[in-house]
């Protein structure tokens, strides 16, 4: 579906909007390669120094398709983001749009400047509800609105588009200050708010309060485009479209590019490229088949669960059991929460009692170091996409740190399984009985204290060496860890076989689970939370 769009025919009417999905350069590249319905590509809002954001729980689902978030505008910063930026192969058909924000309009002007050699347009974020000292107590102020628009408008000579908040008694006077400030065109909705959501009885947000997404907003969205519809000027619509009758509701009321994000959460990067193929359909005849692909079955309630034993392995390293099962099947993960202090997804090293395995590597796996026995946690999920090694294969499961917890599942739900795990010495083993009794269990420290003398891969390549080609051709790796233990792997892997026995589950943290926030892209931009953990090597 061609679309004009500020001086650019583009491959499609649809944008997706700051802070959902595309918030990396590899994500928002694969977009560009492989979704073209996907006309503008919104980044992540971007301030002058890098921030970290808040702490997860970032995102609530307190009803089917709705949605209460507090990232924190968690960004790299503005000079980091440009060298990405820098990175990315933009089609002639598409229109990047980078989202951006700042504390000051010097600030804004100074972002802006850096950004927009990268950009086909700038993004305003006047409107984020949750923000201390950014976004919507800005964007409330129609002389700040006018002064910021028009500061940036003079810095640089790309579009620019301010991204206008709802939460305003009159949404028309705050549009008006932005056109009055030279904007080329307006995006509308944000979400609304600020709000706060519990489950279990907490809070569920480690801010206390965000801002509310998906169907919910939809109608304050409409309501705020029937406002301006009579003005000459282009404009992204969005907020809680799911539908293709959503779409054709919010053209009526005078929007050009429609942005979907909430809709798209939980879907794979598959699921979204036929969701959007879906919708292109819908609006070209008139049908409204895409909403039935938008997963309003996901799950992120939050299930009870007591602690009954916290096992210390070493300094950093501990085992913690709870008090009942938890489904995961292999490949799978959880998160854990404990309110007041956050959390973070793991995989389970077993379901039944429900197991994890701790490193300390931050303020919250340092506090589960220390819980204690009757502490009450909670946990949600499982998600990602559990392994379906083929039929008759044989598979080599290489791991290190927590990495083993997955690889024991599936070694232990598959027959036919070599189990290789790598620690620096003999005191930071764990589970290893276990896994003995499963499968062939082959150890490698790097001081020698256990097992082979050396790193894991060097004895991964030594097993390789014994086999056949008609074994070799038979293998199917899964390898878990960190990251420089999976690249060694992969690398000696590669020597013996084919890319496409490969999987890989890297321990990047992901912040949500369901696919929004970027925080677990690879490096080719699938999302290891929804596209994987397992990736297949490509």
């Amino acid at each position: 579906m061609k679309t004009e769009f500020l001086g650019k025919t583009l491959s499609g009417p649809f944008t997706i909007p700051s802070g959902i999905v595309t918030c990396a350069a590899p994500i928002i590249q694969r977009f560009f390669d492989q979704i073209p319905e996907v006309g503008v590509l919104t980044t992540k809002s971007i301030c002058m120094e890098p921030r970290l954001g808040y702490r997860e729980p970032i995102l609530s689902q307190y009803a089917p398709g709705s949605f209460v978030n507090a990232v924190g505008l968690t960004n790299p910063g503005a000079v980091k983001s440009a060298e990405m930026m820098a990175q990315l192969t933009i089609p002639v058909d598409r229109f990047l749009l980078i989202s951006i924000f700042g504390g000051s309009v010097e600030e804004y002007v100074e972002v802006a400047k850096i950004l927009a050699p990268y950009a086909d347009g700038l993004e305003l974020n006047l409107s984020c509800p949750h923000a201390k000292g950014y976004g919507m107590a800005m964007g409330q102020d129609p002389e700040l609105v006018r002064e910021i628009t028009m500061a940036v408008k003079a810095a640089v000579d790309v579009p620019v588009i301010p991204k206008l908040t709802p939460n305003v008694p009159n949404f028309a006077e705050i549009t008006e200050a932005a056109i009055a400030g030279g904007a080329d065109a307006l995006c509308a909705i944000n979400t609304t708010g600020p709000v706060t959501k519990t489950q279990q009885g907490h809070p569920v947000l480690s801010n206390g309060v965000g801002g509310v997404s998906g169907k919910d907003i939809f109608p304050r969205a409409l309501e705020c485009l029937t406002q301006i519809k009579h003005l000459d000027i282009p404009v992204i619509g969005c907020g809680g479209v799911s539908s293709a009758e959503n779409v054709r509701t919010i053209e009526q009321a005078g929007a050009n590019i429609f942005g979907i994000g909430s809709a798209l959460i939980g879907m794979t990067t598959d699921e979204i490229a036929d969701y959007f193929k879906v919708l292109s359909k819908d609006l070209a005849e008139g049908t409204d088949n895409a909403e039935a692909l938008v997963r309003y079955d996901i799950d992120m309630e939050f299930t009870p669960v007591t602690l009954v034993e916290n096992a210390r392995i070493c300094d950093d390293i501990c085992i913690l059991t709870f008090d009942r099962k938890v489904s995961v099947q292999a490949g799978e993960f959880i998160f854990l929460w404990i309110p007041g202090l956050g959390e973070k997804p793991f995989s389970a090293l077993i379901d039944d009692p429900f197991s994890l395995a701790v490193i300390n590597l931050g303020q919250f796996t340092d506090a589960l170091m220390s819980l204690e026995p009757g502490t009450e946690a909670y946990v949600r999920g499982p998600y990602g996409i559990a392994v379906s090694p083929p039929d008759g294969s044989k598979i080599m499961a290489v791991s290190g740190g927590t990495g083993l917890a997955a690889v024991y599942q599936i070694a232990r739900d598959y027959p036919n399984a070599e189990i290789f795990f790598g620690a620096r010495s003999k005191e930071r083993m764990y589970f290893i009985e276990e896994c003995q009794a499963i499968a062939p269990t082959h150890i490698a420290t790097d001081d020698g204290s256990e097992g082979f003398h050396g790193v894991v891969t060097q004895l991964l390549r030594q097993r390789l060496e014994e086999m056949n080609q008609a074994e070799l051709d038979s293998l199917i790796f899964y390898n878990c860890g960190p990251e420089p233990m999976v690249h060694a792997a992969v690398a000696v892997q590669k020597e013996f076989c084919a890319d496409k026995q490969i999987f890989n589950a890297i321990d990047y943290m992901t912040k949500c689970g369901v696919g929004i926030c970027g925080a677990c892209n690879s490096t080719d931009g699938r999302r290891l939370c929804v596209d994987g953990p397992f990736l297949v090597e490509n």
